[in-house]
């Protein structure tokens, strides 16, 4: 019996950073909850950059990275740096915390999807299924455009890419496909990218030491 008490106590010792994970239920529950609630009567967000912006479905396909893009950060640094996991972690669960509170003070959407589209396509096809599955509102901040820069600046910060720069780069340009990705088929608006922008400024500085984002790798305190 101590044996096991000593093998439990071990496993949470080894595995308690992980609780912190947790978050993610909550969260999905509250963002259900707005999605399904909140489809109507809202703001309207738009600016006129966006109808200058063309409809391009080829960019569905970073914007579908980001499922995998931001899974793969999080589960990594939550197995392999715990002190990386600890800053991401405060990064992304703050701000998806102030996406869920703006949602419900400010309900807000947009009216850029296209009504039809001019061919079709496999990418197409693609766009049509998210249209149907997500709607049009509660949309900023954008937390696709904030995780990512959350995400990339856990690559640059973490020790273990110090040496990578070609993967720094590779996060880089990801990341950067991604936000152009939420303009392009027309998920978002410019205002839901800048606000998003901002909001990961002030939230670098507070889990990242405000160290500039870049391509390569660097060292945090």
């Amino acid at each position: 019996m101590t044996q096991v008490k000593y093998y439990v106590q071990y496993l949470f010792d080894k595995c308690k950073h992980l609780f912190i994970l947790l978050y993610f239920i909550p969260y999905l529950v509250g963002f259900n909850f707005i999605e399904k609630n909140i489809t109507t009567h809202f703001h309207v967000i738009e600016t006129p950059l966006d109808r200058m912006i063309p409809f391009c479905e080829y960019f569905v396909v970073p914007y579908m990275l980001w499922f995998a893009y931001v899974a793969w950060g999080v589960t990594y640094f939550a197995l392999t740096d715990k002190k990386i996991h600890y800053r991401l972690c405060g990064f992304l669960f703050t701000g998806m915390t102030i996406f869920l509170l703006v949602s419900i003070i400010y309900p807000n959407g947009q009216f850029l999807r296209p009504v039809y589209f001019a061919h079709h396509n496999i990418f197409t096809n693609m766009c049509q299924y998210i249209y149907a599955s997500d709607t049009p509102t509660n949309i900023f901040p954008s937390i696709h455009v904030y995780n990512s820069i959350g995400i990339h600046l856990a690559i640059i910060n973490s020790d273990k890419f110090k040496n990578r720069k070609i993967f720094c780069l590779m996060s880089g340009i990801l990341a950067t496909s991604i936000i152009l990705s939420t303009m392009f088929i027309k998920q978002h608006s410019t205002f839901d990218v800048f606000t998003a922008f901002v909001l990961a400024y002030f939230m670098n500085k507070l889990c990242f030491d405000g160290k500039k984002i870049t391509f390569s790798a660097k060292k945090i305190a």
